[in-house]
């Protein structure tokens, strides 16, 4: 596939797309308004709004500083640091507000970092920039969202059932283990949206690294082993991360009340 035909292919930069994203943010924060989504922790039409503009801004510095990044591998490691340090912080603080969210930066490396730097050495990601930043942010993104999601529910679950927690040390369990054994399950539902979209790939959704690859003129059979490869990497990297989440908060190193000490 040619560029010019490949790039016919994409939405075309131009007015009408500007006018079409305006609208969809306005009826994704109108919706979330009048279905009254706020609690305690986030005022979603606001949040809506907010990510919205953010993602406006934050791409058009991406789309200008990556161009620039690709050709120096300090200052290319320098962006992949700062895509960990931004996951880390926005995990952490999603799962609670006191001082123990950055131990949200542990389970992110733990899941991403050994899965990226395998696939630097054994060479099936070079380490230039137009290979190893997509890739590291799909690796990185996935542990941020399976951190959040195994954090929050293991916290949610933790608060609801404090007494059979105080139940299991009253038999002897030490407080570690009374917390893990009532914390694990809801932690590891973290894991069903990446379950989910592996299971469903090609028969329900085609995700983005297939459908780029496509665009970009590779054929579907390459661009479903690519795609095959990132699904698989993921679920290693999540499944990573949920447990290393979770031993944190049945450690009580991340917690939701103020720590003691």
């Amino acid at each position: 596939m040619s560029a010019a035909a490949s790039s016919t292919t994409l939405l075309p930069v131009n007015y009408t797309l500007g006018v079409v994203l305006a609208a969809l943010l306005i009826a994704a924060t109108v919706v979330a308004f009048h279905a009254r989504f706020m609690d305690d922790r986030e005022n979603y039409p606001r949040a809506i709004v907010f990510a919205g503009l953010r993602a406006v801004v934050q791409l058009a510095a991406v789309s200008l500083v990556i161009g620039w990044v690709v050709h120096y591998l300090p200052a290319l490691l320098g962006f992949v640091f700062v895509m960990y340090a931004v996951a880390s912080h926005t995990a952490g603080r999603r799962i609670t507000k006191n001082r123990t969210w950055w131990w949200a930066a542990v389970p992110v490396a733990a899941g991403a970092l050994p899965v990226v730097a395998l696939l630097v050495v054994v060479g099936l990601v070079p380490l230039k920039g137009v290979a190893l930043i997509p890739i590291a942010g799909i690796l990185i993104g996935g542990a941020l969202t399976a951190t959040v999601l195994a954090g929050q529910r293991a916290l949610d679950e933790l608060r609801t059932r404090h007494g059979e927690v105080e139940a299991g040390l009253a038999i002897g369990l030490l407080d570690r283990d009374a917390r893990l054994e009532i914390a694990r399950p809801a932690a590891a539902t973290a894991l069903v949206p990446g379950l989910d979209q592996t299971r469903t790939v090609g028969l329900v959704t085609l995700p983005g690294a297939f459908v780029g690859m496509l665009i970009g003129g590779a054929s579907p059979l390459k661009a479903g082993v690519v795609q095959l490869f990132v699904l698989i990497a993921l679920l290693a990297v999540q499944a990573v991360a949920v447990t290393v989440v979770l031993e944190l908060v049945a450690r009580g190193r991340i917690t939701r009340d103020s720590p003691t000490g």
